[in-house]
Formats: C-alpha cells, structure tokens, sequence
C-alpha cells in the first residue's frame, strides 16, 4: 500500500507542479504583451537610431554609385575623344603614305596641306630610318609608317590607362 500511496502522492504533486508552471507561465506571457503594448522610449529612439543609420547607409551607398557611374561616363566620353583623335592622326598619316606611295606632286596645295598638317606629327620620326624608293618617284616612306605604329601603340596605352580609371577598385 506504501507503494499506492507514494505513486498518488508523486502523481498529485506532478499535477501541482503543472499548475503552478501553466500559471506562472500565463502570467510572463500577460506580463510580455503587456510591455510590448507599451511604448518604451530607450527602445523606440534606438530604433529610431538604427532605422536613420540603415537609412543614411543605403542614401550614401546611392551617392557612391552615381558618383562612380558619373566617372564612368565621363571617362567613357574621354576615350570616345582620344578615339576619335587618334583616329584622324591614323587617317592623316595614311594620307600622306598613300601620296608618298603615289609619287603626288609634292607642289600640289592637297599635298602641301597634308604635309603642313601631318608635320608635327611625323617630324619626329624623320630620317629615323632610309625610306627605299624606285624610279619615277614613288617612295615607301617607313618613317610614317614606324610612326603609325608608335602611336597606335600610344593609343592603346592611353586606353587601357583610361580603363583602369573607369574600373578602379575603392576598396580592398
């Protein structure tokens, strides 16, 4: 009988302890909601904090990108510049070749005027080397033609400097 007696005393006791646990737990849950119903003015400026910080974060995270889509597009718009320049350079010089090529009557105005406007930019490389020629005049001058790839290479220096402007990294 001592072991009936034990086994009701352990099973009302279990039956206590439930009661007593669902009650407390009622009452922390009615205690929770009731501080969540009402504004705590610590928490609700620093959510106010975080929400400005988040918002200013994503405000300046927008500046960045134009800023850097700006650059971008001026630096794209530069090297549409220095395509464009050192395409006529290219066109001028290939002028010149080509008259060279074809013996063209060096008293011509057309021919003066590519002369005149190609001189600074072949000057420096005449007489680099002997420009063979046959008779009648026509000559291969390659002194402008060393010249063309000079600056052709020049040209694709100046573009990959512009595109490593345009693709910097800002942060590591």
């Amino acid at each position: 009988m001592d072991d009936d007696n034990a086994t009701i005393d352990e099973a009302r006791r279990n039956a206590q302890h439930e009661a007593i646990k669902s009650h407390v737990q009622r009452d922390v849950n009615a205690d929770i909601q009731q501080r969540s119903e009402q504004p705590n003015v610590a928490e609700s400026d620093r959510a106010g904090q975080v929400a400005t910080d988040l918002r200013r974060g994503a405000i300046d995270d927008v500046a960045g990108k134009d800023r850097e889509l700006s650059r971008g597009r001026d630096l794209a718009r530069g090297s549409q510049v220095v395509d464009y320049v050192f395409s006529v350079i290219y066109g001028l010089l290939a002028i010149r070749l080509a008259l060279s090529l074809l013996a063209a009557r060096s008293s011509n105005g057309f021919v003066e005027f590519i002369a005149a406007v190609t001189a600074p930019f072949y000057a420096m490389f005449r007489d680099i080397v002997p420009s063979p020629s046959v008779s009648g005049g026509y000559t291969l001058v390659v002194p402008i033609i060393i010249a063309i790839v000079v600056y052709a290479l020049l040209h694709a220096a100046i573009k990959a400097f512009l595109r490593m402007l345009a693709h910097r990294k800002t942060t590591i």
